[in-house]
């Protein structure tokens, strides 16, 4: 996290308050799917919306991972993950250039725990929104 957090502040990026209505939203995966839910659509094209309407907002898309499986294995995974978030949310008329993309794999859990209810909480795509100064 701390080589994200240098990059985020060389590129003058900061997090925003809490308070913006998208920021922490996420979308759900099934096991090892990276597959975008109907769901997680309507979420997404939902914060598409609000980014049209606030065009001053940009996003970061986390890609998270339950803890099964390899290191490496969850980090290609949750790449899809955020990147197909991403994808929809591009779709939806967003340009690009306001939404990046990281994945934390099963590195960084969300919700502690083992079991399928706290797993199927950890495999998600989180929004944290971002200012670009």
């Amino acid at each position: 996290m701390n080589k994200f957090l240098l990059a985020a502040v060389a590129l003058g990026i900061t997090a925003c308050a809490s308070s913006t209505p998208i920021n922490d939203d996420k979308v759900f995966f099934a096991f090892d799917s990276a597959t975008i839910s109907d769901a997680a659509r309507e979420e997404l094209e939902s914060q598409a919306l609000y980014m049209k309407k606030n065009p001053g907002v940009n996003i970061i898309l986390e890609g998270h991972c339950d803890e099964r499986g390899s290191t490496e294995y969850n980090l290609a995974l949750g790449a899809l993950r955020a990147g197909n978030a991403a994808h929809v949310i591009i779709a939806d008329g967003i340009e690009p250039e306001r939404i990046k993309t990281i994945s934390y794999g099963k590195e960084r859990p969300q919700y502690p725990g083992t079991g399928e209810e706290v797993w199927a909480l950890n495999r998600n795509a989180t929004t944290k929104v971002v200012d670009v100064e």
